[in-house]
């Protein structure tokens, strides 16, 4: 993108995740100017992983050709239980150590600008809502599916964060009442501990355990090879596991749209992470799941795709937030 090009103000997203730092200088249209990556080193600590927010948060900058004074606001989007207004992380499963820490203020204080605190799928729905699949619609939904599953709703360029911080907890929709299985959380029965990406491998040992049947998943389990997108490119391949395994996944994330579809009845539900490279066929299969079960109205007019940002959304998401915190007296 040229200079010319750039429209002000431009904002910065840092994206905390438990690996991985990714940060960039987004401007006023959502286009990205840079693009930074540093591993989190978590474990070290909230004050060393401060350091790190604001190492990523610099080369962005520094990458961008901008210079500090041309930052209107800083956007920090992080996993976790939290409490947004106060800028605080609770109890971060993905990051011991870090509980009760005030990570926005020791931020803004480190970096010296002015910074807000958004959880990360929440972000990274923003993100496809302002600069993504989502630009042009007035609600979506975003399942971000790896790890876990992640969730954020977005109505009428609102967040919905809840009266506690934890609007949005779309991974953690109950679809088994009875004899469920256990979610990373704790509790039983919900998305997470069906469809994300840890839980795919787990039901596809279960399945190897209980079976005999030739498939290629053996190979792989035998290979330590066995992941989510091994299972779906042997699904691709036509083994039959594979395939019912990916059907099945399908199932769960299709009752998880319906559910929030009944709920919000949203323009359009995306899902994005590493699930989001299963390639069309699977994203059909949950279309179809949708329609089966969902109201008639909301199954014809609710649109179901892929996320587009892939792994840009939490950091254009996070410097989105900041332009709705700070845009009106930034001149956006």
């Amino acid at each position: 993108m040229s200079v010319k090009e750039r429209r002000p103000p431009f904002y910065l997203g840092i994206d905390l995740g438990g690996t991985n730092v990714k940060s960039g200088v987004v401007d006023d249209d959502g286009r990205s100017l840079s693009s930074v990556s540093l591993e989190t080193h978590a474990s070290r600590g909230p004050e060393a992983g401060v350091a790190t927010l604001a190492e990523a948060g610099r080369e962005a900058v520094e990458a961008s050709g901008l210079s500090w004074g041309e930052i209107a606001g800083v956007g920090l989007g992080t996993p976790g239980t939290m409490d947004i207004p106060a800028g605080m992380l609770l109890e971060p499963p993905n990051l011991p150590g870090w509980d009760h820490f005030p990570v926005r203020d020791r931020l803004a204080e480190v970096l010296r600008a002015r910074t807000i605190l958004q959880n990360d799928a929440n972000a990274a729905a923003y993100g496809e809502y302002w600069a993504g699949a989502g630009r042009g619609v007035r609600s979506l939904v975003l399942f971000t599916m790896g790890t876990g599953i992640g969730g954020g709703i977005v109505e009428d360029g609102r967040i919905i964060e809840g009266r506690n911080s934890h609007g949005g907890e779309c991974g953690h929709i109950i679809i088994q009442m009875e004899n469920g299985r256990q979610c990373g959380c704790g509790g039983y029965g919900h998305l997470e501990a069906y469809a994300s990406a840890t839980a795919l491998v787990k039901r596809a040992i279960e399945a190897l355990e209980q079976s005999d049947e030739s498939t290629a998943l053996r190979r792989h389990l035998a290979a330590g090879t066995l992941t989510a997108r091994s299972i779906n490119e042997a699904s691709l391949a036509n083994d039959p596991l594979a395939a019912r395994l990916m059907r099945e996944t399908a199932h769960y994330l299709a009752v998880g749209a319906v559910c929030v579809m009944h709920t919000i009845n949203p323009d359009l539900v995306l899902f994005g992470g590493g699930m989001s490279n299963a390639g069309p066929e699977f994203i059909d299969l949950i279309r179809e799941g949708v329609k089966r079960m969902a109201f008639p109205l909301p199954a014809s007019h609710t649109k179901i795709d892929y996320a587009t940002l892939g792994g840009d959304a939490g950091y254009i998401g996070a410097a989105g937030c900041a332009r709705m915190a700070f845009g009106a007296d930034s001149g956006g």
